[in-house]
């Protein structure tokens, strides 16, 4: 026992060094030179599905409105004439008389991922041949287009993504739980990810042009795959083309306050993330160090020697994670939830608990529709299904 103590504190230090390298990995980012605006700024579409009136909705939704790019327009669908999202798009509108806004609303599914579905029947609402695809409860800076523009104009740069943090929608313990996995967990490994030569597709946004959208077989390509930002990636890829991490981080709300809400949402990232890559969600099971350290104590009986190793790795996570509030300008910034310090012992333990809940099913609940995470295999573009019904439009 003695042993596995010893070993459970080892992987606290791999964690501890994977989350420091995460932080250099961070002020490298911020450090670099933002890519150069193009001399034509192109029209831009926002495709931006909807589904209720969620938590910040309309925080979100309003920081879209207020872009100082020259020329966008935001296109919002819904399966429902009734769907309760509709309410505050149409108070954004009169907030915002000068933007131009389209509601597509259609139900329509396509296939079984229905926000894919839903993002089928709006494209045909879309102006502009530089399209979009942004989540609902997205809250970005009044630049995010611009950088998204000046990314895309770079070469042989066929998508762009950007870094998210967690924005938690009220101030309870769940809520800044859900934030501080995103802020001090996924962010870090995403910039190492992208350190070690990786370019996936972060679903929070993705830009792209029309023309690449319709040379990897157009959104039905990705209608049947729950991962469909990592399928999206892999197809541009596989088409020769970039995947470019912009020089903008956005925010993503955290709407749970109980923690088995938080539980089942955090389970189906984790199957989504196993079934598509299953060696490097093994792999990142160290870090989470606060976990390991704890193990190491409940293994060693108690001892002196792993009571203090938990204690360090303790400091040194929360160290890493006030660099990392440091680096995103968390203290300055509405776009994130800085780190609850005293709640990361619980956050590294619910995560390992996560992902060996994880490996019991491929079965997923989102927003209320059962899913299997599938393993992402390159589908076929040669034959397309045909057109999709023009919907309605308002």
């Amino acid at each position: 026992m003695t042993i596995l103590a010893a070993i459970a504190l080892l992987l606290a230090g791999i964690g501890l060094t994977q989350g420091t390298v995460g932080l250099w990995a961070l002020g490298r980012f911020r450090a670099r030179m933002p890519a150069p605006a193009p001399r034509v700024l192109p029209g831009v579409t926002v495709l931006k599905p909807l589904y209720g009136d969620e938590a910040l909705l309309e925080v979100a939704l309003a920081s879209n409105f207020r872009q100082t790019y020259p020329e966008f327009q935001l296109v919002f669908g819904v399966k429902s004439a009734d769907d309760a999202a509709l309410g505050v798009v149409e108070r954004l509108r009169a907030r915002f008389p000068d933007v131009d806004v389209a509601v597509v609303i259609c139900p329509d599914e396509h296939g079984a991922n229905r926000k894919i579905g839903n993002l089928i029947n709006m494209l045909s609402a879309a102006k502009h041949d530089v399209l979009v695809i942004a989540d609902s409860d997205v809250h970005v800076a009044p630049t995010y287009l611009g950088r998204l523009v000046a990314c895309l104009a770079l070469p042989q740069v066929g998508l762009v993504t950007t870094l998210y943090t967690g924005l938690a929608a009220s101030r309870t313990m769940v809520a800044r739980l859900g934030a501080t996995a995103i802020s001090h967990g996924f962010l870090p490994g995403a910039l190492l990810a992208r350190e070690l030569g990786r370019q996936d597709c972060l679903g929070a946004t993705m830009a792209l042009r029309r023309d690449t959208l319709g040379k990897i077989g157009g959104l039905r390509s990705l209608v049947d795959h729950l991962a469909d930002d990592y399928m999206l990636g892999r197809l541009v890829l596989a088409h020769g083309l970039r995947v470019h991490l912009a020089d903008a981080v956005v925010a993503t709300t955290v709407p749970e306050t109980r923690f088995g809400h938080l539980f089942r949402h955090e389970l189906r990232w984790a199957r989504t993330i196993r079934a598509v890559e299953p060696i490097g969600f093994a792999a990142s099971a160290v870090q989470y160090p606060l976990a390991w350290a704890a193990f190491a104590v409940v293994l060693s009986g108690g001892a002196i020697w792993a009571v203090a190793g938990f204690a360090v790795a303790w400091l040194g996570r929360a160290l890493i994670a006030r660099g990392l509030d440091a680096r995103l300008g968390l203290a300055k910034s509405a776009l994130a939830t800085p780190a609850p310090f005293w709640l990361l012992p619980l956050r590294d333990l619910m995560s390992i608990l996560i992902m060996l809940a994880s490996v019991g099913s491929d079965r997923v609940e989102w927003r209320g529709t059962e899913m299997h995470a599938d393993h992402a295999e390159l589908p076929t573009t040669e034959n397309p299904p045909p057109h999709a019904p023009v919907p309605q439009r308002t």
